[in-house]
């Protein structure tokens, strides 16, 4: 058990440069306006489809997935494969749309499908919220961890993570962005694989003695979980497959940090592939971490635990305390590094949607590809701060509970937001206000389950299904009354429902 030495710190060091070296190389200097939050057209569509992954996976789930498999069963590995309901219905029903219109942003198909900025407004301010919470807390989890493995202190971490994602995002933009969530997300598949295969030759019995536990040793599924449950309020493994589906394809249809890689091209068939590429890594990936975590209980069972055993500490502790020197400090840089790519894709994201969404659409006069550049990085550099500055308040301790609820809370946005989007694209009637009061009513039912009623009596795997019901519930017959009673009876914009696409295919 060597732990973590200076070998393994030089080489994090040197990772870290060469990630903001890269991330510097891929920036352009000239870069303005659309071209700073879309790219320039330039980068292949397989490092989008890589950096789609790198975002989705952020280091919690890094930290988490092989946690929950050595604690317990594979029972959330079925989660990825909502994979399998989300990238159909994205591909087949939203990229075309998304494609056809060339939008600027998710929020801008919202103000293009009912013609009102009041509701892409609205639908920047929830995401905006989402992902500065989110940016938060992936800073600060990961770096807890790593600074109870390596010795360096938390705020230090957090700090170094958040300066070198701001340097890149600010400079370069998006192509800056893809290019170095290709990297990391190339560096975290080659590392976990390799720490599986590693792993695996240090098991008495190899992949035998995993595959038993597995089957004998009732680790891939507990026989209490249901399958299927006739209430769908539930838990059951196929309302987790269909939930988890549902989440999935709120973040592919209306979380901007996603929709931003799509906007770097309308070709649909480059924009499939990345769909394609992206869930085949991440039911890859998932399963690999699956393994690693029942490897992990094999292997702790033949050996002694290390000094940081705790579940979602169970792989860093395994990576510090038995890899080859060198090799842990490439795994720890990946982990790291995980959450810098998260939070840089964050930090754009939210610089394109304030600006294209709310300042653009709020500003008197139209602004120029320079402004909109030069305030896009004023709020990367702004929104990195404040995110760093909250980062180190939550690993200062004393702020659990607000914590925990907001972290509650930025689970429920996507499931709120996507109802709004698919009351758009898969009706005709649906009109702004009948989509403004689906809003308002799915955001109360939603904070009513989450917060008021049993823990437990509503399975979170629901959430997003519940929404997306009571947008359609509210929406249409709202939409209706207001037609009836204002005599409305215009169509929507062009190429903004499903219904063109049925037509046209």
């Amino acid at each position: 058990m060597q732990g973590f030495t200076m070998i393994d710190l030089i080489i994090l060091i040197v990772y870290l440069a060469a990630v903001l070296f890269a991330g510097l190389h891929f920036a352009k200097k000239d870069m303005k306006g659309k071209e700073y939050f879309k790219g320039d057209g330039t980068v292949p569509w397989w490092v989008t489809s890589v950096s789609i992954f790198a975002t989705l996976l952020s280091p919690i789930s890094f930290l988490s997935l092989a946690g929950n498999s050595y604690a317990g069963t594979w029972l959330m590995w079925f989660a990825q494969l909502g994979m399998l309901l989300a990238i159909p219905v994205t591909i087949r029903f939203f990229l075309p749309i998304y494609s056809g219109l060339d939008i600027d942003t998710a929020y801008h198909y919202l103000e293009l499908r009912f013609g009102s900025k009041g509701l892409r407004v609205l639908g920047a301010v929830m995401f905006i919220i989402y992902q500065v919470g989110r940016m938060s807390i992936i800073m600060y989890l990961p770096c807890m961890v790593l600074g109870s493995l390596t010795g360096i202190g938390v705020n230090f971490l957090i700090l170094i993570m958040g300066v070198i994602a701001i340097i890149y995002s600010y400079t370069g933009g998006l192509k800056s962005v893809l290019w170095t969530d290709f990297i990391q997300g190339s560096v975290l598949l080659i590392g976990v694989t390799f720490a599986l295969v590693y792993l695996l030759a240090h098991i008495d019995g190899g992949v035998g003695a995993v595959m038993d536990m597995l089957t004998l040793g009732g680790k891939f599924l507990s026989p209490k979980q249901p399958i299927f449950h006739i209430n769908i309020l539930k838990d059951s493994v196929f309302i987790l497959i269909v939930g988890a589906g549902f989440n999935t394809m709120g973040s592919y249809v209306s979380s901007q940090d996603i929709v931003q890689r799509f906007t770097t091209t309308t070709d649909t068939k480059k924009l499939n592939k990345m769909m394609l590429t992206n869930g085949a890594l991440s039911i890859f990936i998932a399963t690999v971490f699956y393994l690693i975590g029942t490897g992990l209980y094999v292997f702790y069972q033949q050996n002694p635990l290390p000094p940081a055993a705790a579940q979602d500490q169970i792989f860093a502790s395994y990576i510090a305390f038995e890899l080859p020197v060198g090799v842990t400090g490439l795994l720890l840089a990946a982990i790291y590094a995980a959450s810098q790519s998260t939070l840089s894709t964050g930090l754009n994201s939210v610089a394109s949607s304030w600006t294209l969404d709310i300042q653009a659409r709020l500003s008197k006069k139209e602004l120029s590809f320079e402004k909109q550049t030069r305030i896009g990085q004023y709020v990367s550099l702004a929104v990195g701060i404040f995110s760093i500055a909250v980062a180190m308040v939550l690993a200062n301790g004393g702020v659990k509970s607000a914590y925990e609820w907001f972290n509650g809370f930025m689970g429920l946005v996507l499931g709120i937001l996507v109802g709004m989007f698919i009351l758009g694209a898969f009706t005709k009637v649906a009109n702004t206000f009948g989509e403004a009061l689906a809003f308002l009513a799915a955001s109360v039912v939603m904070i009513g389950i989450k917060y008021f009623t049993p823990e437990g009596a509503v399975s979170i795997w629901s959430y997003s299904i519940i929404s997306i019901a009571v947008s359609m519930l509210v929406g249409i017959p709202a939409s209706l009354i207001w037609r009836k009673y204002k005599g409305d009876t215009s169509l929507p914009a062009p190429h903004t429902t499903i219904y063109e696409i049925q037509e046209e295919s």
